[in-house]
């Protein structure tokens, strides 16, 4: 072989791949794309999944931001469902304060039904009160402020005495109550 020979090993540069193979005869036609129309294609796809990519993008931001206010929203007016409740109470607790009758029946009566609409508030809030007399101590539940020796008829480490009834709110504390535990 000589040194100047050139070997073709069949490679074509892209300038010479664009270009329409002319055999002698006609040039053959092609129904595959050329190069510059898939990428044109390319580009178009790319540019149409770019434009979903960012409306996508805005969307996922928009229930985002929506979110945020409605938990804004709800921290700020949770309580107003209870706060309406409670107006009664306090309109019945001013009407006692401004009876100057005097009668002691009434006013029991007057507060009777003030703690009934208390209760009905409370029932509203999902409010519960924890009196648990008889009921084995739970820390969890119960504060003990004193220890007596178990009554007859009361297991140990059992609540004897309630001084102030305590309150959960769905499930959660409010306030544990106040109790007296029997010892062994």
């Amino acid at each position: 072989m000589n040194e100047k020979q050139e070997i073709d090993v069949g490679l074509t540069t892209p300038a010479e791949s664009l270009e329409p193979a002319v055999d002698g005869a006609e040039a053959s036609v092609s129904t595959a794309p050329t190069l510059t129309e898939q990428l044109a294609q390319a580009q178009a796809k790319a540019a149409e999944n770019y434009d979903l990519f960012v409306r996508a993008k805005a969307e996922t931001e928009n229930v985002r931001r929506r979110g945020a206010e409605d938990v804004a929203k709800a921290h700020k007016f949770a309580i107003e469902s209870f706060a309406e409740a409670l107006l009664p109470v306090r309109d019945a607790l001013e009407a006692a304060l401004a009876d100057q009758s005097g009668d002691p029946a009434k006013l029991r009566e007057g507060v009777e039904l003030t703690l009934k609409q208390l209760s009905s508030a409370f029932e509203r809030g999902r409010i519960q009160e924890i009196n648990p007399v008889g009921e084995k101590f739970d820390p969890n539940r119960h504060q003990a402020v004193s220890a007596v020796p178990a009554p007859e008829g009361v297991a140990p480490n059992h609540v004897v005495n309630v001084f102030q009834k305590g309150y959960v709110i769905a499930e959660r504390m409010l306030r544990p109550a106040l109790v007296t535990v029997a010892q062994a």
